[in-house]
């Protein structure tokens, strides 16, 4: 069971006590990503988040980078399209630590010139990393193929270009604008009290103020396109898929059966179809990530490019195959169970448990206990599976994107073709 209370400037703190672990994970989540900016200061989210690391008024990024090493702890952040997240693991005994440790780098940052300089060549150097991962570059490529000209569909990390010019003044107004106590939440799970924990918390948040403006979300209206980037290497990266469902909508549970049934495990169809029967590929998986107000699914291949076509067309019959003949009794069965199975699996892990409170705090304004999460997959039909596929996966909806020698793949001009778009 978690435990909840609201500050009055808005900030939440959100525990759950794990009585058997002597660790426990802290995690700080600012409602604020990548869909926050526009296409002049695309990257900066991420920016700030590398820059919370190099100093602030009473410690250096050495101190920053030692505190916790010094304890045995684990201190990191990540950035998303909507919200970022500062986070520390630790033995119980060294909670102050941590929250001492989070708190100072969120609000007393220096941000000064000589690390925004120096960072931002970090940045520029992990961008050219990136560009050399085709299989992870292209699912950022394929976001921008299905959503054109939307925040979503650009990339979190930036291009080279917009974070060489990006100034000292854009980062502080977009800090002072964004780290407001109405979009933070408080996530911590582990061997804690939920008195105790708020004790800690409250002298340290509640004196923030500032009020926040509502995040204006216009929805991404779908593209059908295809991008394929011509590239020199030993293989094609391939992906196709079409909009999804938000975190909140009533059919998400029949989507993640979808998905799982699709190409969630091993054993799944596509990885059973492309794979183990017929050896074209060693990758290929899907995925569904939802957002606010929409979601994405996305099949992922890695082939040569001589079994391009072939993988195509193997993809969009199973996904018609779904829609025209359903699931069967045992295939459901197995998906809700895998289901299941990842969900209390996951749950072993303090780090994961507080994730789950920040993230259903963003999204949902609660967490749903996993007992309910279990009911509810449980719950799916096979005809709400067919029927839902029938309506989320027609070949009208899907964009693809692909990375690699692509060129003379007719299988790239048929989907051009089906769908009567062309792609850069």
């Amino acid at each position: 069971m978690y435990q909840k209370v609201t500050l009055d400037n808005g900030v939440h703190i959100l525990t759950e006590d794990v009585p058997h672990v002597r660790s426990v994970a802290v995690g700080y989540w600012v409602d604020v990503g990548s869909r926050d900016e526009n296409p002049e200061i695309n990257g900066i989210s991420h920016f700030i988040e590398h820059l919370m690391f190099k100093g602030t008024e009473k410690r250096t990024a050495k101190d920053i980078a030692e505190a916790l090493d010094a304890v045995g702890g684990q201190l990191n952040a990540f950035t998303t399209k909507e919200y970022t997240c500062y986070y520390a693991r630790v033995l119980d005994e060294h909670f102050d630590l941590a929250v001492d440790l989070l708190s100072d780098m969120l609000f007393s940052s220096k941000f000064a010139a000589h690390d925004i300089e120096r960072e931002r060549n970090v940045i520029i150097e992990e961008i050219k990393m990136y560009e050399d991962a085709p299989d992870e570059l292209v699912h950022d490529i394929f976001a921008g193929s299905l959503w054109q000209g939307h925040a979503l569909g650009r990339p979190i990390i930036g291009t080279s270009e917009v974070i060489a010019r990006l100034s000292r003044d854009d980062i502080v107004n977009f800090y002072n604008t964004h780290y407001k106590p109405g979009k933070i939440v408080v996530a911590v799970a582990g061997n804690i009290r939920h008195e105790e924990v708020v004790k800690k918390l409250r002298p340290i948040f509640e004196s923030r103020e500032g009020s926040v403006q509502s995040r204006e979300m216009t929805s991404p209206a779908p593209s059908c396109e295809v991008t394929c980037r011509n590239k020199d290497t030993e293989q094609v990266h391939l992906c196709v898929g079409t909009p999804g469902l938000s975190l909140d909508h009533e059919k998400i549970y029949v989507f993640q059966v979808i998905n799982t049934v699709l190409g969630g495990g091993l054993s799944s169809r596509l990885f059973q179809e492309i794979r183990e029967k017929r050896g074209l590929v060693y990758s290929v998986y899907s995925y569904h990530t939802s957002y606010h107000d929409t979601g994405l699914f996305c099949i992922y291949a890695g082939l040569s490019r001589h079994n391009v076509d072939e993988v195509l067309e193997l993809i969009f019959k199973q996904v018609e195959d779904i829609q025209k003949n359903g699931v069967k009794e045992e295939e459901l069965q197995r998906a809700k169970d895998q289901l299941k199975g990842n969900l209390y699996l996951s749950l072993e892990n303090v780090s994961t448990r507080m994730s789950r409170l920040g993230k259903s705090q963003l999204y949902l304004g609660k967490v749903v206990p996993p007992e309910e999460i279990v009911a509810r997959v449980n719950m799916v039909t096979a005809d709400e599976v067919q029927e839902l596929a029938g309506k989320m996966l027609k070949p009208e909806y899907f964009s693809l994107a692909a990375i690699g020698p692509w060129q003379g793949c007719s299988c790239l001009e048929k989907f051009r073709n089906r769908n009567g778009k062309t792609g850069g």
